[in-house]
């Protein structure tokens, strides 16, 4: 079983990446904005008081995230892989998903992070948000606030990882299909 981290900031390509790596190393892609909305659509426990939180303006707490995250891997019992992708997003989370893999008897691989200059990222968006409908890429103000969020909370875990061994940066500046050799590179390499 091969367990992938994918992060970096938002409009890294990420979500682009994850649809390649997923069908290239037959691994289930979860992805925390998926399984928020899944939920709330399904109107599980966790989905409800999930967008009770949400409604009220506030973040949805770690625990309620990672018991989320919990259910869709024990809902792929065979699964050759999962990409994890927008979680973990604090050291917390990174520390709750090592207990969540290694009590399945496994453990995270890599995390591999799409790294782009903030100035190129900000365009993406920008560009992105003229047909995606997310008002959150329609505004530099909202997107710089979440690249600042990002730095705060998630760049962190790039000590972390590199501490065990298990960071790779890639540059996703490029095509699709360069940034898509780079991934696939360290991939193989594991």
């Amino acid at each position: 079983m091969i367990n992938i981290v994918l992060f970096g900031k938002p409009g890294a390509g990420k979500g682009t990446q994850a649809e390649f790596l997923k069908e290239k190393y037959n691994l289930v892609h979860l992805s925390t904005g998926d399984i928020f909305r899944h939920n709330i659509k399904n109107g599980t426990e966790l989905g409800k008081l999930a967008k009770s939180i949400i409604d009220r303006g506030d973040l949805v707490p770690d625990e309620i995230t990672t018991n989320m995250l919990r259910d869709s891997i024990d809902n792929n019992p065979d699964a050759q892989g999962f990409l994890f992708d927008g979680y973990p997003r604090t050291i917390a989370q990174a520390e709750a998903l090592d207990a969540i893999l290694s009590a399945k008897g496994t453990e995270n691989a890599a995390t591999i992070a799409l790294e782009a200059d903030d100035e190129i990222l900000v365009q993406r968006l920008l560009e992105r948000g003229k047909t995606s409908g997310r008002a959150d890429d329609q505004d530099e103000d909202k997107i710089r606030n979440r690249y600042d969020e990002y730095n705060q909370k998630t760049a962190p875990l790039m000590d972390y990882y590199k501490k065990q061994g298990k960071f790779h940066a890639v540059n996703g500046i490029g095509t699709i299909e360069e940034i898509t050799v780079r991934l696939s590179a360290v991939i193989d390499n594991l």
